[in-house]
């Protein structure tokens, strides 16, 4: 019987594949991928990119094809068979990761067509560079002792990693509370109690159903008038996979923790770097940690003042309207959607109706499409995981160049946040013909209640945005070697550049136009509500501009000091509390137990990406307010300097190309309403 992990075919077949595919499919591929290897070193001769290169490309396709669905799937439609497969296979990926990083012959296979392969273009030796990189950085240098701690090392962070995103996923779902009596639930918008209920009534119960799943924790957090209930619901978000809170120890990340930052030190000093911090940055755009922390240190400078203002302002409200002696961490929410409710007349819950997901998703395909010039077309017959997933072409000059998943709804088994994923890569394959781009999109929305469509936020709509200037980045690539295609090779505190950016268009009345409409009415967002909207954009910014920067310093500084048997990671993010922070959570708060992104992502020593490129997509909308929101040519400009270099060229060199200039920090402090 066929493995449809082993087929050679266009998308993945979803349907088809079982837990028990995956472990006969990694096995055959990485067995094939060692014998091509092999093969390779038997010849100590050869140093054309035909005969080195592209064979090694379309073996590392080959695998990246069968685990892409694999751990896609792990992430939207997790069971208790699909993750033990994904867990035992999780460390044979690792070791031959690893095992090739280190492997001598294939090193200086890669030496060979650098220094003595005639006639590369400027992509290809791009490609070599970052991977005589790579090498190094996988130890390739290293006595045979250090390659072998190195390797098991690789191996345990690999596995401890998913342990911790399992954690986080198993507390979020290992809480729940029916609430029998209405009178509780006060406050709350109808369209959250509508789905409290359809929740409930999915499980057998009458009632309401509350859940740790961001659609149901940020409607009682930010509306619910009472107060114990609020608490209650805070805790148990707050404390997820801790020592704390309800669930206490039961899936508890403070060891995972403890070794994954002692392991990642142990590595870096393997290669002699004095942090794992500074290992980091050897494939960033940034250069020192120093250059780090005075970055964040002085956008903290120009906030942390503000910022508390805020705060103080947000307390005499609450005291003066409400009574209210504190604002503890549980309330900040719930007054602050007061006060901008009495500052604007406006709250998130009075937009929700003028954005309807499927006018949205339409309109999102228009702006892109004016800016691009793309069309975007919905494919109807599709293997999905899930009836919630859809599959649509991208096409240009009605040539089909990308497609993407989206997968929009929250639901149970699936991964919280949202996130885009490769699950193609656009590349020349070995017969000449054109292996197109896909992406996953995947976020985690409220589903349509009833007959109504599911209703976005404001601040959903820019998640979508952003998740979908991630897949653009992906899509419009124009580069056909996989190691720089798309947003691979990219350097990692420059790749929320294009999401970050698409997200200034849910601010533009002229975006605005197309991407709102009444749900009942199909009226777009009356110029009313558009003036409150805007004039609230900057409502707390300076609180929110603090909050990222705690998280970036924590991360940055954990990664830079940590050392094992010594740091208190519960210490060292108060002290970073103190500096930056304006509002102290309580002792029980154990945040940095469910920071998915820096223990069980990709984002280790690199949180500061989402400032660092917030600086980049800010001047470079810049040039959008100069000359047009839809100006064509910028929008070309932007799609053939940006979008399509893929990781062919360093960020900066890219950034120059389209602005013409080095970035300013002018336009993110004047975006967020920060006056220096």
């Amino acid at each position: 019987m066929s493995n449809p992990l082993l087929e050679p075919i266009l998308l993945p077949p979803f349907s088809q594949i079982k837990p028990a595919d995956i472990s006969p499919a990694v096995d055959q591929l990485l067995q094939q991928g060692r014998d091509q290897i092999a093969t390779l070193n038997s010849d100590a001769s050869s140093s054309e990119w035909n005969k080195v290169i592209a064979p090694l490309d379309s073996i590392n396709d080959a695998l990246s094809q069968a685990w892409s669905p694999v751990s896609h799937l792990n992430s939207v439609l997790n069971s208790d068979e699909l993750r033990e497969a994904y867990n035992e296979n999780l460390p044979k990926l690792s070791a031959y990761w690893t095992e090739m990083g280190q492997n001598e012959g294939l090193f200086n296979a890669y030496r060979r067509v650098s220094e003595k392969s005639v006639g590369l273009n400027a992509v290809q030796e791009k490609v070599l560079e970052h991977n005589l990189r790579d090498f190094r950085l996988s130890g390739i240098d290293l006595p045979v002792d250090k390659k072998k701690r190195y390797a098991d090392i690789s191996q345990r962070l690999s596995e401890l990693s998913t342990k911790f995103s399992e954690n986080v996923m198993d507390a979020t779902q290992g809480w729940e509370k029916l609430i029998t009596d209405p009178a509780l639930l006060k406050g709350m918008p109808e369209m959250s109690l509508a789905a409290a209920k359809q929740a409930a009534e999915e499980k057998g119960k009458e009632g309401y159903l509350l859940s740790l799943e961001f659609p149901s924790y940020f409607p009682v957090i930010t509306h619910c008038d009472d107060q114990v209930l609020r608490r209650e619901v805070y805790e148990a978000y707050a404390t997820r996979a801790s020592d704390q809170g309800p669930n206490a120890g039961q899936w508890d990340n403070s060891e995972v923790m403890t070794e994954i930052l002692a392991l990642r030190q142990e590595m870096a000093a393997l290669l002699d770097f004095e942090s794992y911090a500074e290992y980091s940055l050897a494939t960033k755009m940034a250069d020192t940690p120093e250059q780090v922390l005075q970055f964040l240190y002085d956008l903290a400078d120009k906030s942390v003042d503000v910022a508390r203002q805020e705060y103080k302002e947000l307390c005499a409200f609450a005291k003066d309207e409400f009574g209210a002696e504190s604002v503890e961490s549980w309330d900040v929410s719930y007054y602050s959607e007061k006060l901008k409710q009495a500052r604007y007349s406006l709250s998130q819950e009075m937009l929700r109706p003028y954005f309807p997901f499927p006018k949205v998703l339409e309109g999102m395909f228009v702006v892109a499409g004016r800016l691009f010039n793309i069309e975007i077309e919905e494919v109807t017959d599709v293997d999905s995981w899930h009836s919630d997933a859809r599959l649509f072409v991208v096409k240009r000059n009605a040539e089909t160049i990308a497609r993407f998943y989206l997968d929009p709804y929250a639901r149970a088994n699936k991964r919280g946040g949202a996130w885009m994923d490769v699950c193609r890569t656009r590349r020349r394959l070995e017969d000449g013909s054109l292996q197109l781009p896909t992406a996953y999109l995947v976020c985690n929305f409220n589903g349509p209640v009833g007959d109504d469509p599911a209703l976005l936020t404001h601040n959903e709509v820019t998640t979508l945005f952003h998740e979908f200037g991630h897949g653009l980045h992906h899509m419009l690539t124009q580069m056909e070697y996989a190691d720089v295609s798309g947003i691979n090779g990219v350097a990692w505190d420059a790749v929320e550049l294009p999401s970050q950016f698409m997200e200034n268009w849910c601010w533009e009345p002229e975006a605005l136009e197309i991407i709102s409409g009444h749900y009942q009415t199909g009226e777009t967002l009356p110029a009313d509500l558009l003036e409150k909207m805007l004039a609230a954009k900057n409502f707390q910014s300076a609180l929110m501009m603090v909050r990222q920067l705690e998280f970036s310093i924590f991360d940055f500084k954990l990664h830079h000091e940590f050392e094992a048997g010594k740091t208190d990671v519960q210490a060292l993010l108060q002290g970073v509390r103190q500096q930056v922070a304006a509002i102290t959570p309580p002792k029980f708060n154990r945040f940095q137990h469910s920071f998915s992104h820096i223990f069980g992502g990709g984002y280790a020593a690199g949180y500061y990406s989402y400032k660092w490129a917030e600086v980049l997509s800010a001047d470079a909308f810049s040039m959008f307010e100069e000359q047009g929101v839809f100006n064509q040519q910028a929008g070309q400009r932007f799609r053939e300097t940006v979008l399509e270099q893929g990781g062919s060229k360093e960020p900066m060199e890219l950034f120059v190309a389209f602005r013409g200039r080095e970035p300013k920090v002018d336009a993110l402090l004047r975006h967020s309403g920060i006056n220096v």
